[in-house]
């Protein structure tokens, strides 16, 4: 008899294995060549170059009860760095077509439906090495390991809906978030999010997120509004961010950003501002930002709270 089971289960594993293959479809690698020069007040090496090292591997397929399935994982050199996790990165699977939704888990590097929507109005100046410690960082609901992300399907036109579910944590609750995006009229653009972070017992944090843009001619405003309640209430955070955009042409853009970082309890506000141009042609991108931030400590009497940076970045896409 265990002869028949093993038999069985041979048979239904290579089954699987057989199925597998041919759904996965075509697997590509796409990647940027990109090179980089920076040059940060808070770093003592002075100019520095890099590259860009990073190549994300896709691939994907129609089951025969149309069922879209696709994979994509990253290998990156980056993550080796300081935590011996790597080579690889961000990975997920999706599963789903257009009237069932889409249903994606985050092995690693995926965001909650809330935080997916989280950049700044300004693009995220904040990130540019300017001595902001980790801890005054723009806080986010909890993503982890393991995110489950449900993209609905389309309800109306112009409108985009997701929930998702991150289980880490020291709760069996989890923490769950929401997320929506409107475009149905012409250059304007809603967001909305609202997300929790439950990884910790009798600790409640809540994120809301608001986004608003909107394009007239060759201009484009930008607002968004990153609220963080926890439950000790020096803690609480809050995030604003405007960007005013032009397009010259085609191929020549400029944008200018602030951002200011508001938390509880601390005698200033983090303030940062910069301007970004990019010019492309054909495949190339160049990409110039100039960035300033005063109180990178929330304190405006710290020694090396104000600071600057600037950075040129040349791409190629194939």
């Amino acid at each position: 008899m265990n002869n028949f089971k093993k038999i069985g289960l041979t048979a239904l594993a290579g089954s699987l294995v057989a199925t597998s293959v041919a759904y996965a479809g075509a697997l590509t690698a796409t990647g940027t060549a990109g090179v980089h020069m920076a040059n940060s007040s808070q770093s003592a090496a002075g100019k520095t170059i890099s590259m860009d090292n990073s190549v994300t591997f896709k691939g994907s397929g129609e089951t025969d009860g149309g069922l879209n399935v696709s994979l994509s994982f990253e290998l990156d050199s980056g993550v080796d760095t300081g935590t011996g996790t790597g080579p690889f990165d961000s990975h997920s699977v999706s599963i789903g077509n257009d009237s069932l939704g889409t249903v994606t888990v985050h092995g690693h590097g995926g965001s909650n439906s809330a935080a997916a929507l989280d950049t700044t109005a300004a693009g995220d100046l904040w990130d540019s090495t300017l001595g902001i410690s980790k801890k005054n960082d723009p806080e986010a609901s909890a993503s982890g390991n393991n995110l489950v992300v449900y993209a609905f399907p389309t309800i109306m036109d112009g409108l985009s809906l997701a929930a998702s579910y991150a289980s880490d944590g020291e709760n069996d609750a989890g923490s769950t978030a929401y997320g929506g995006t409107y475009t149905g009229i012409d250059g304007l653009s809603l967001s909305f999010g609202k997300g929790s972070d439950n990884t910790t017992k009798n600790v409640d944090k809540d994120q809301t997120i608001m986004k608003a843009s909107y394009a007239y001619g060759s201009f484009t405003l930008g607002y968004s509004n990153n609220d963080f309640d926890h439950t000790t209430v020096s803690s609480d955070q809050e995030v604003t961010s405007i960007d005013l955009s032009y397009t010259v042409s085609d191929s020549i853009s400029i944008s200018y950003g602030e951002e200011t970082i508001e938390k509880t309890g601390t005698s200033s506000d983090i303030e940062v501002e910069g301007v970004t141009a990019s010019y492309t042609s054909g495949g190339m991108t160049v990409k110039v930002k100039s960035v300033e931030a005063t109180n990178v400590d929330h304190s405006s009497t710290a020694a090396n709270n104000d600071n600057e940076m600037w950075k040129i970045s040349l791409s190629f896409a194939f």
